[in-house]
């Protein structure tokens, strides 16, 4: 009898640490994916309460009311311009804009937060009841500028982010739409309105990546600002040619550099340089420091769902490394990823989390959620960013991206020209940021089928910082 009650015991005690894992896990995946979950279409919940609440305003940073219900109806902000530009970030009432912020934040928007004296005040006084006011870290007004310059009729993305908090000022997809006139010509565009590059695009990064071959080199050789590549303009690899930009094969012209430098090559964007120092890395050390910068990993942010960015890790030849130290083969990244990469380089080593969500209130004023800056990775030492930092800033004072330039202001950055089969030209890429203590902010840039990166999307950068600095951006 003893025996068999000593066993119930073990029994009774290995259920109750089971309960406990499982009631930790559920409040681990409650915190974790919580947002998710609301945001996902098959929440039928979700569907039926939106019937019984009034749902929340959406602000942006500036308390510009970007999204708000009148007599039942969800409307958006006044002005047509603004209300294409924030779209994406914002979302629209069908749900056509998947994870945005009428969606992710809808446990707020909803009032699912809401304590039980909260919603019996509510039916004391005999009113429907309301949600909490969402206040976003996006500027608006920097999302309609943007809007107004970016390229007309071309697909792309502009993420601008504060690189010491992580707050995203802006996360844009083109093209927009209007979220309150929806029409047939919207939902069978070919170059998909509803779909947000920004987080979800996974592009070829292109020389962008050099970002990512250059800190490698700089973590695993003691020399690396001694060292000397040997440019020639052509490098065969099995089936793989890598050339330069300006190379025309059929007409016997190539680029070339000749000897040069690890800061030269990058200043000028050497393809050959970046892919002779993938095959002197190998494939294993480059991924780690690809890794290192959050490749291959699962994004689980709090604020924003992100699409995971990929290194390589099949069909490893000479020919695909080679490839991927230049930024191409079958890597891909999203627009933001890009930007929190710039962010890390900016920050001292330090990648912040990206963060959209700067205050959630109740109806009676009381502040639900605020922003809580979270480091993300530290990917880089200080001193390794410091160099890094030096490399960008020399692309941008004689390099590939002079055009971002902007007299007596420290601009750093990365151009890039990532090949696509099927475009007529390359997708346009800039990510950078400005070195300066008062105004800590990246970006990063894509214009597809566009051309060069340092004739394209740098001019745009320039124009983005210029604007930030006249409206206040500077602390």
């Amino acid at each position: 009898m003893k025996h068999l009650q000593k066993n119930i015991r073990r029994v009774a005690i290995f259920l109750c640490a089971l309960f406990a894992l499982l009631a930790a896990w559920g409040a681990y995946s409650l915190l974790t994916y919580g947002s998710r979950w609301f945001a996902s279409s098959a929440n039928t919940f979700m569907r039926t309460r939106k019937k019984n609440v009034i749902a929340g305003d959406i602000l942006d940073r500036n308390n510009v009311v970007l999204a708000t219900t009148i007599n039942g109806q969800r409307v958006y902000q006044d002005d047509l311009n603004t209300r294409r530009a924030v779209v994406h970030a914002v979302g629209d009432s069908g749900s056509n804009v998947n994870n945005s912020a009428e969606s992710f934040f809808a446990s707020y928007l909803y009032g699912f937060n809401s304590s039980f004296l909260e919603r019996l005040s509510f039916a004391l006084r005999g009113e429907q009841r309301r949600g909490d006011t969402v206040r976003l870290t996006i500027d608006s007004k920097l999302a309609a500028y943007i809007a107004s310059i970016f390229p007309s009729g071309k697909a792309g993305a502009v993420v601008v982010m504060n690189y010491q908090t992580g707050e995203v000022l802006t996360e844009q997809s083109f093209p927009t739409f209007d979220p309150q006139n929806i029409t047939d010509s919207v939902k069978n565009d070919p170059q998909k309105p509803f779909f947000n590059r920004a987080i979800q695009g996974l592009y070829t990064p292109g020389s962008t990546f050099k970002m990512v071959t250059a800190a490698s080199v700089i973590e695993n050789y003691t020399n690396y600002d001694t060292l000397t590549l040997n440019c020639t303009g052509l490098l065969t690899l099995g089936n793989r040619i890598i050339t330069d930009a300006g190379t025309n094969l059929q007409e016997n012209k190539l680029t070339t550099h000749g000897n040069i430098t690890l800061k030269r090559a990058f200043q000028v964007s050497c393809n050959n340089s970046f892919a002779q120092l993938a095959l002197q890395l190998g494939d294993a050390r480059l991924r780690k420091t690809a890794e290192d910068f959050g490749f291959n990993d699962n994004f689980l942010f709090r604020d924003l769902v992100v699409e995971n960015s990929s290194y390589p890790t099949t069909n490893r030849t000479d020919g695909e490394i080679a490839w991927t130290g230049a930024g191409q083969s079958a890597l891909t990244a999203s627009p933001l990823h890009m930007c929190m990469i710039a962010s890390a380089i900016a920050n001292d080593g330090v990648m912040m989390e990206p963060k959209a969500l700067l205050s959630a209130t109740a109806p009676n004023g009381t502040q639900r959620a605020g922003l809580t800056s979270k480091v993300y990775r530290k990917p880089l030492t200080a001193e390794q960013a410091a160099v890094l930092k030096d490399y960008m800033r020399a692309v941008v004072t004689g390099g590939t991206g002079a055009s971002a330039a902007i007299s007596g202001t420290k601009v750093c950055g990365k151009t890039g020209s990532a090949e696509i089969d099927g475009q007529e030209y390359t997708n346009a890429w800039f990510v950078g940021f400005l070195d300066e203590s008062a105004s800590p902010y990246a970006l990063s840039i894509v214009v597809e089928n566009a051309g060069g990166g340092g004739s394209v999307a740098a001019p745009i950068a320039r124009k983005i910082f210029v604007w930030m600095l006249k409206n206040g951006y500077i602390q």
